[in-house]
């Protein structure tokens, strides 16, 4: 089998590949060689994150990886399934020879062969990622709740943020979440605000509103489909999908969980007075539990989907 990287042209074959590979799948939408130029074609595209297995001097086969750890099922045309197992093999040598340390892949649930797939070959099922939702006219507490002591995030609470945020955050520096908080081109500079201690003025919860009504209406689109929202903790560094109304806050793991996550989405709700918005959208992984019990408790449960993760 000869294996190569992407080359001009290949982004057709890609479409090709996968519209065949994948259409018979649940909830299967094509995909458009348009969409996939937007892709190829960007500034920050990497043709070395794509492998292709070439039979008779055109593609079969391929798969692609993201920086970020991100993995693709490799996608064979009928017949070329056999492929497979080799083009994974390759994609993680390549990974792992560029320092990174763990790859992850994220499928609908229902896509049950390429799940398999992953835990055939050494993955494992490391957390679910769940999505809500919670009309206004259901807020579990009215609106003049809002605490005291919430104000705009800032640069100098990121060592606070990262620290109530471990386990559950995707970034490992503060340098990195400075950026995805601060320069992110999405996210209004006062999306971030937090719960502040009476006594020193440290964060102890924090919380993000994203209210853009050029975003993605969350009652409209497929909850079960393995996309990321934008301003979810958790999804630092990930592509994502922009959700507008989207709601996600931060503490550690005590008592208080429920209190401060009531008081930052009642103040999020306070700035939502000069929108149109009726609906609050939410995600969150499943092993940051203390978070999830509170969107469990309070919101309304959509879809979700598996996170794959395997150690390079």
């Amino acid at each position: 089998m000869k294996v190569r990287t992407f080359q001009p042209g290949d982004d057709a074959a890609q479409v090709s590949i996968y519209n065949e590979a994948a259409a018979t799948l649940p909830k299967f939408k094509p995909a458009t060689l348009d969409e996939m130029r937007r892709r190829t074609h960007g500034a920050d595209f990497d043709p070395s994150t794509r492998l292709y297995a070439i039979a008779q001097n055109r593609p079969v086969a391929y798969v692609t990886f993201q920086a970020n750890g991100r993995v693709s099922y490799p996608w064979c045309r009928p017949g070329h399934e056999a492929l497979a197992e080799s083009l994974l093999e390759q994609v993680l040598d390549t990974m792992k020879q560029r320092g990174l340390t763990t790859a992850f892949a994220a499928y609908r649930d229902d896509w049950t062969a390429q799940g398999d797939f992953f835990l055939r070959h050494g993955f494992a099922r490391a957390r679910e990622v769940v999505n809500f939702v919670l009309d206004l006219v259901d807020m579990p507490t009215p609106a003049a709740r809002a605490a005291r002591g919430i104000t705009p995030l800032t640069p100098e609470d990121l060592p606070a943020v990262l620290a109530l945020g471990s386990g559950v955050l995707r970034v490992q520096t503060v340098e990195a979440l400075r950026r995805h908080v601060f320069e992110n081109p999405y996210l209004k500079a006062n999306a971030s605000f937090a719960l502040r201690s009476k006594e020193s003025k440290a964060p102890l919860a924090v919380g993000i509103l994203v209210a853009n009504t050029g975003y993605a209406d969350p009652q409209q689109i497929d909850s079960a489909m393995p996309c990321f929202r934008l301003g979810a903790f958790g999804s630092e560094g990930l592509t994502t999908k922009r959700v507008n109304g989207l709601f996600s806050f931060l503490t550690g793991d005590h008592r208080d969980v429920n209190v401060m996550g009531l008081d930052l989405l009642a103040y999020a709700a306070l700035h939502l007075d000069e929108t149109d918005l009726g609906t609050l959208a939410a995600q969150v992984p499943s092993d940051g539990a203390h978070l999830l019990r509170f969107y469990q408790q309070y919101f309304r449960r959509q879809g979700s989907f598996p996170i794959f993760e395997k150690r390079l």
